[in-house]
């Protein structure tokens, strides 16, 4: 990336002329800059930045040039370079940053950095310069911290000592861990005298200002430190427990409601060991508080603060939390089930009502408008969802409380203005224990509104929220649980759901068609889509948790689906229709095999073909079925299995086919060959096949494929078959290789039955001396390690 010396002071000289009052001098300048090839002009650029003997006005000039060059010619200039110029241009930028000491300079520098990083991040998002936005990070956190806690210990005004710890709390919100500690020790210290000045002045003055926000300050710290902040404990939690014990007057609420929040954080981020030295004194506290509970005003700012407080306590507790429960569920149930205040007003009452406080309108047309008072509301979903959290972390002992939760959060399925949590199945959880007369007693009670909510919601994100609870229920409750009815009424909303999306898709393409159709309609009409697509995917979770529960019995109910169904898989249907068609076929095969042939007119057809379509994700879908085809399906399945083989091999062995995009649908290729291969051996030549499967291993990404290869895999070796092992064993290494990387990339969980099937494999070599060292001295340093990692864990 060097330019000669003379080439250098000729660009000097061109930057002195491009800066000329003289027209004729900078026109002539101008034209010769814009000849310069984009890499020599980049090269030219940067080394007159970083020449500190330069002009002033001259690096100055090259900045700015570097920047618009970046800004305007990106595209035309930068991709083109050869990627070791491109890496040199970052780690040069870097450098240029670090060694600069005039501000304003080092600011345009910045701005360079800046223009490239954002031309960086791809359309997806995806930054691809992370060292950069890493050492800028790096480079202003101790200036940002110090210029906040220079303002905090500004005592001349107290507004903006507070705003200053506001900043500092989005500032260690978003800080990485890793970047942050660092200046911990610093950054904790000027908080802790800072707290301890604002307490005395508190105490002296009655100012709280910016005690609370220095209170909220030493939370985010220390829920971005976590562990780290075990040492600066004992500093801080004596005075706020003398906060929260003694700030019991009224305009104190706030700060009170903070420092319970402050407390429960730390508790949470030491962990509880370290906690369990004051757990005890808090918890009384906190009871006082809560016992205190009924005398508060319904728009007390400790509510909020004490509900989210006793959540923090149960994951710190534990078991141990069961205890308290009697005294925390009367007032979070209470708070859960506050309602909202609402009204249906004309324009005029409106109006009028608009500057009242808390009120929110929705306009219905003909001159009237919903009005809903959204005060209390935010508490209503807080306490709904710490109720869920009780019941995953105390599971059974949260039994005798799930009735009175389910029967409050079933009737916030109709509440559509906030998107309450519909984790309903925690509390079924718990229910069992009850046992399976109790557990249909709560479903019942659930699947009748569940079902109309599914119906009636029009908010597409509550929605799949709902359809995706819905789904988990059946799969937990299993053959039986939907009756005659259910059926009936869930069948026309399905029924409708699907017809919905088909007739949204033509109105979509009815508006690209308008006159004012433009890359800004075009953008709503992909929102839009986006949510179509994500109902569809949410109608086929219901559909497999059916099929999956109710097998073959199903059938007749589904085939008024069944045209619908039959339209997502059409050759001319977008690739996320045919995708999730296929998927609803796969269920179908997998769970009413072999029932499932009298639909293969339908289905067989388009799956044999999208297995090798464009889009991956059809093709995994395409893969999928056409496994389990070979799988679950009786003999009519048989000539397609032997159809379908030689178009599995071709995706597996096309040139791109583990790339990221690619990997999913290659892998669940690869499980196709081996279930048709170990379920259908008489449809294929297995001797000939074999060879390329296992030169195919392991499966990594798709999980669950991963264990159904490593499970015949097994069947393979424990049956000595002559193929795998190879003669006189000689394939052995390279099974330990594929078992090796297995574990490396975790592709099956220890407590797997086929982990301890691997395990065993490798323990009978290992008995066997001379072909054990032979199978291990093949192995990296890496794949030894998970060898051995394997067999300590299974």
């Amino acid at each position: 990336m060097a330019a000669t010396a003379a080439e250098q002071q000729q660009f000097y000289l061109l930057l002195g002329n491009l800066l000329s009052p003289d027209n004729v001098v900078r026109k002539q300048a101008e034209e010769t800059y814009e000849n310069i090839p984009g890499q020599s002009k980049i090269t030219f650029l940067l080394q007159a930045i970083r020449n500190t003997t330069a002009a002033e006005e001259a690096r100055q000039m090259a900045a700015v040039l570097l920047r618009r060059l970046l800004s305007s010619a990106f595209d035309e200039v930068y991709p083109t370079l050869p990627s070791d110029v491109q890496t040199a241009i970052k780690s040069e930028l870097l450098m240029i940053i670090q060694m600069e000491t005039q501000s304003s300079m080092r600011k345009k520098i910045c701005d360079i950095a800046a223009e490239l990083a954002r031309n960086l991040i791809d359309e997806d998002g995806n930054n691809q310069w992370p060292e950069g936005l890493k050492c800028m990070l790096i480079w202003f956190i101790p200036q940002v911290i110090a210029a906040l806690l220079q303002t905090m210990e500004d005592q001349g005004n107290q507004r903006v000592q507070a705003h200053a710890a506001a900043a500092l709390i989005n500032f260690t919100e978003d800080c990485p861990k890793s970047l942050l500690i660092p200046y911990l020790d610093n950054l904790v210290k000027h908080l802790h005298s800072i707290m301890v000045l604002k307490l005395q002045e508190l105490i002296q003055k009655g100012t709280k200002l910016v005690l609370e926000q220095v209170v909220t300050s030493i939370a985010s710290v220390a829920d971005t430190a976590e562990e780290k902040f075990v040492p600066y404990y004992d500093l801080f939690m004596p005075s706020l427990k003398h906060i929260v014990e003694n700030a019991v007057q009224k305009e104190l609420r706030l700060l009170r409601g903070k420092t319970i929040e402050c407390i429960s954080l730390i508790g949470l981020a030491v962990g509880k060991e370290k906690f369990m030295q004051d757990a005890s004194d808090v918890m009384q506290l906190l009871l006082k508080t809560q016992t205190d509970f009924n005398d508060m005003e319904d728009d007390d700012p400790q509510i909020s603060y004490m509900i989210s407080a006793w959540a923090r306590m149960c994951k710190i507790l534990g078991k141990e939390f069961q205890q308290y429960l009697p005294v925390v569920m009367g007032p979070l149930m209470k708070t859960a089930s506050i309602k909202p205040e609402v009204a249906l007003l004309d324009t005029q009452d409106m109006e009028n009502m608009s500057d009242d406080d808390g009120w929110e309108f929705v306009n219905l047309g003909d001159q009237q408008s919903f009005g809903i008072k959204t005060a209390g509301l935010e508490e209503k979903s807080t306490a709904c969802q710490m109720l869920v959290c009780y019941a995953k972390e105390l599971k059974e002992g949260f039994v005798e409380y799930t009735e009175q939760v389910v029967k409050l959060m079933v009737p916030l399925l109709k509440f559509y203005f906030h998107d309450d949590i519909l984790q309903l199945l925690n509390t079924k959880h718990c229910a069992r224990v009850r046992g399976p007369e109790y557990l249909t007693q709560m479903w019942h009670f659930m699947c009748d509104a569940l079902i109309k909510a599914i119906g009636t919601e029009p908010d597409s994100d509550v929605l799949s929220e709902i359809m995706h609870s819905f789904a988990k229920c059946i799969e937990v409750m299993g053959d039986g649980c939907l009756n005659n009815e259910h059926f009936e009424e869930l069948g026309g909303i399905l029924k409708a759901k699907l017809e919905e999306h088909f007739k949204n898709q033509e109105l979509r393409q009815v508006k690209r068609q308008d006159e004012d159709y433009d890359e800004q309609v075009e953008e709503s009409l992909q929102d839009e889509d986006d949510n179509d697509v994500y109902i569809l995917t949410k109608v086929s979770d219901i559909l497999h948790s059916i099929f999956s529960s109710y097998k073959e019995k199903v059938l007749p109910w589904f085939e008024q689906l069944l045209p619908l169904i039959v339209n997502l898989i059409c050759p001319h249907r977008p690739w996320p229709d045919r995708q999730w068609g296929l998927c609803i076929f796969d269920d179908i095969i997998e769970h009413c095999s072999p029932s499932s042939f009298k639909y293969a007119e339908y289905f067989l057809r388009p799956m044999l073909q999208y297995v090798c379509d464009n889009i991956p994700e059809v093709r995994q879908a395409a893969a999928y079925g056409l496994g389990v085809m070979a799988q679950y399906g009786g003999d009519n399945y048989r000539p397609f299995c032997t159809e379908a083989l030689p178009l599995l091999v071709r995706v597996i062995q096309s040139a791109d086919s583990k790339t990221k995009e690619n990997v999913n649908a290659t892998e669940n290729c690869i499980s196709a060959v081996g279930k048709i291969m170990k379920f259908k051996p008489d449809c294929v030549n297995v001797e000939e096949v074999l060879p390329h499967w296992l030169s195919w291993l392991p499966l990594h990404e798709d999980k669950e494929e991963a264990v159904q290869t490593f499970s015949y895999l097994c069947d393979l070796i424990e049956s000595n078959h002559p193929i795998v092992l190879g003669p006189n064993n000689t394939n052995l290494p390279k099974i330990f290789s594929i078992i090796a990387e297995g574990e490396m990339h975790e592709a099956i969980k220890h407590e797997d039955p086929c982990a301890k099937r691997l395990a065993n494999v490798v323990r009978q070599v290992q008995t066997s001396g001379g072909l054990w060292t032979e199978c291990i001295a093949q192995l990296s340093p890496e794949q030894q390690a998970a060898i051995q990692e394997l067999l300590n864990s299974a």
